[in-house]
């Protein structure tokens, strides 16, 4: 049982041993850290540990080195921390960046097909009518010329200009989108 007269030892005790070390276990930490603030909150920890086992202070016996294994475990917890902590920034600031181009890759996708779809309405109605029939819903030649009652070749000639119609389109509009930017 600690008694009040006890106490009042222990506390002198106490302030005695954090004027002679406090100065070296801040150097140490402030080394270790890099870091002032941190350094000084480092040797806090350490003398608030040591404050709550301020009753067996004389049973420590070789207290610079119980110091200073302590605020090496102490440091050692910070960077473990800090490398945790800078871990999850880089994970959260990749997925971020992740995000951000799936994103810029989904509006340039829109972009790019309201240019394409700008191109296609430019088309003749039957260019037009051939150029889906083919690219959006998949039919072959043959299926087209079938479905549209024509022959083969001037639905192969169709499609050819039609191609050749939306990339002069295309051509056209990133110059025009580059004089901008």
């Amino acid at each position: 049982m600690i008694t009040q007269r006890n106490e009042h030892t222990l506390e002198l005790c106490f302030t005695d041993i954090f004027k002679r070390h406090e100065y070296k276990l801040y150097t140490l930490a402030l080394t270790l850290t890099k870091s002032d603030q941190y350094a000084k909150d480092i040797v806090q920890e350490v003398f608030l540990k040591l404050w709550e086992h301020r009753s067996h202070i004389h049973a420590i016996t070789n207290m610079d080195a119980w110091l200073y294994r302590l605020t090496e475990n102490k440091v050692i917890d910070f960077l473990r921390k800090t490398a945790a902590d800078k871990r999850l920034r880089d994970a959260l600031w990749t997925n971020m960046q992740h995000m951000m181009n799936e994103t810029e890759d989904i509006v340039s996708l829109r972009e790019y097909s309201q240019i394409i779809e700008k191109a296609i309405c430019h088309l003749p109605p039957q260019r037009k009518r051939i150029y889906r029939l083919s690219k959006e819903q998949g039919l072959n030649y043959c299926q087209i010329a079938h479905e549209l009652n024509i022959s083969r070749h001037t639905v192969k000639n169709q499609l050819f200009n039609a191609m050749r119609s939306v990339r002069n389109f295309l051509s056209r509009t990133a110059k025009l989108v580059s004089l901008f930017f």
